[in-house]
């Protein structure tokens, strides 16, 4: 697809700063990858975040009938917008199970909980109590992350007092690893070893331990049901190997303004980027508001026609600017569109410019994007 071209005739596309193009069938091929890998367990998917910023309302019907029967999210309201766009086979879990005031509205709109505490186990007994019915939920156990779930000690109370668990039903027993980015790290197998001895004391229940880079760890940590959410959205799961997922998105953006600069002329705020020669820069409609951190400007850049362009100073709140000098002056002027993401750009390498990670690009990319939604797997 050409730089200079969008790939539908919307005239809001023309509107827009910049679009956003989304391609469904990608995401369904990247599910059905790692449901492959992962043969034996139950690929689920995770959608938090909106699909991770890019529309759950879209990303949520095409990942089930890629197959998945099996949604996380973050919070209850995310679990009661998703409902209308699943089936009533698929089931939602809530993560971060759900506050008191939350709890009746989770559990009775059928989302199950996990529970992350002894106070949330508290919760929902003293609720299936009064309701006079058992409730199905997740328990999360902390297997040295230090940031949900139940403690060891936690456990052995458990396990020593089972009636704390009466009315739970419990369909699942979690953690979640903190270096499955890094594959030799230490820490991925005692966190392994770990939850399979403190699950070894609750009542017995299928394991999930494996998120998006917990899968290309290997079967050992797949247990009965894996995680992804990222990497069914194209991000890399580690930095040890080749991506093999299908990039997702491309970002195009409208140019809005080219000058020619003299040797010595300055760009942007705080005039921090100086031209060392004479050279023609562009002005972009995209900025920090739509999800391109300030700091990226030093080592970030944006594509036309294959061409790499250097972002030049501080990147703005709506703008940014670019050197184009590489660019015949015909082929690029006001309105043309350039590349900030594409198959060969994706959000790792935008990542990498501004000192972050994949996830958090693909989670800021703004809402001010006019979107497309491709259903088709070719390169977009």
């Amino acid at each position: 697809m050409s730089s200079s071209s969008f790939p539908c005739a919307d005239w809001a596309a023309y509107r827009a700063g910049a679009v956003l193009t989304v391609d469904l069938a990608a995401i369904a091929d990247n599910y059905r990858q790692l449901t492959q890998r992962t043969a034996g367990a139950v690929c689920a998917a995770v959608v938090k975040a909106d699909a991770y910023g890019l529309g759950a309302a879209q990303v949520a019907p095409v990942l089930e009938q890629a197959g998945a029967q099996e949604f996380f999210v973050a919070h209850v309201d995310e679990g009661l917008a998703l409902k209308p766009y699943v089936s009533d086979r698929a089931r939602i879990t809530v993560l971060h199970g759900a506050r008191p005031q939350a709890l009746q509205d989770c559990v009775q709109s059928g989302l199950r909980p996990v529970l992350n505490s002894l106070e949330q186990i508290a919760q929902l007994r003293a609720l299936a109590e009064k309701t006079d019915r058992p409730f199905d939920a997740v328990l999360q156990l902390d297997t040295g992350m230090s940031r949900f779930g139940l403690s060891e000690a936690d456990v052995k109370e458990i396990s020593e007092n089972p009636s704390l668990l009466k009315g739970i039903s419990v369909s699942l027993i979690m953690s979640h690893l903190a270096c499955a980015d890094s594959p030799e790290n230490p820490a991925n197998e005692w966190q392994r070893d770990n939850l399979k001895a403190y699950a070894a004391l609750l009542p017995a229940a299928p394991l999930s331990l494996a998120a998006s880079s917990g899968v290309f760890l290997g079967p050992e940590y797949h247990f009965n049901l894996v995680r992804p959410g990222a990497a069914l959205y194209g991000v890399a799961p580690n930095v040890t190997a080749p991506n093999p997922l299908k990039q997702v998105v491309r970002l195009q953006a409208h140019v809005l303004q080219t000058r020619s600069l003299s040797k010595g002329d300055r760009v942007g705020y705080g005039l921090t980027w100086q031209a060392e020669r004479p050279c023609r820069v562009a002005t972009i409609a995209t900025g920090y508001a739509d999800g391109f951190a300030r700091a990226g400007a030093s080592t970030g850049c944006v594509w036309f026609n294959g061409k790499k362009l250097p972002i030049l100073g501080r990147i703005s709140m709506d703008s940014m600017t670019v050197d184009v000098s590489s660019i015949p002056e015909h082929e690029l002027g006001p309105d043309a569109l350039v590349d900030l993401l594409n198959a060969d750009y994706g959000v790792d390498d935008v990542a990498k410019a501004e000192g972050t990670i994949g996830y958090e690009i693909l989670t800021s990319l703004g809402r001010r994007y006019h979107r497309v939604y491709q259903n088709t797997s070719e390169t977009i």
